[in-house]
């Protein structure tokens, strides 16, 4: 199935678990401001898996400028024009890892457990499967418990978790949890049925 098919549904409605309704999209080009402002809000232990400074506002203009949704596809959950969670899917377009996919996902500080984090995963898991992808992972560190919880309650699993293994921007070490789901993918969601 291809990806314009999946990002149909998109902006679409959700609600939290506090009864507060909010929107899910794909990252635009017009989100810079409000990216870089929910980046720099949200803990530096929670964002240990980013690879680049989000204080950069250059790297997330760039971002935002020129999304390659089919190797990365960022969405970001909004309450009004407010950035509150961003989650994004990313894929590889060959090789032998061609078939799993990688999710992050990052909650606002101030709506840490409204379900925010689970609603955007499952998002992902369901746009997974159409995309036909077989397994989806998820790299975290331990301190991330809410975020830990969430994906075990939409079907992740812990593979493995090393204490001390990750380092922070101070040189801290923290603990590695990674996660895995098997989709199961059907002949349907895959395109060959």
């Amino acid at each position: 199935m291809s990806l314009e098919y999946a990002l149909e549904k998109y902006p679409s409605q959700v609600k939290l678990k506090d009864g507060l309704m909010c929107v899910i999209r794909p990252l635009g080009k017009r989100d810079e401001a409000k990216l870089h402002k929910f980046l720099v809000a949200v803990p530096e232990e929670e964002r240990l898996f980013i690879k680049h400074p989000v204080s950069d506002r250059a790297l997330v203009r760039e971002w935002c400028a020129k999304p390659d949704f089919q190797q990365n596809l960022p969405l970001l959950m909004l309450d009004g024009a407010q950035v509150i969670g961003q989650a994004t899917l990313h894929q590889r377009p060959g090789g032998w890892r061609r078939h799993i996919g990688v999710v992050t996902v990052l909650t606002h500080p101030n709506y840490h457990g409204r379900n925010v984090a689970k609603i955007l995963a499952e998002d992902l898991v369901d746009t997974a499967r159409h995309l036909g992808l077989r397994k989806l992972e998820a790299r975290l560190n331990g301190e991330r418990k809410v975020a830990i919880r969430a994906f075990e309650q939409i079907g992740f699993r812990k593979l493995l978790s090393l204490p001390d293994y990750v380092l922070d921007m101070q040189g801290h070490t923290h603990e590695y949890v990674f996660m895995g789901m098997d989709l199961g993918t059907a002949e349907e969601y895959a395109g060959l049925g």
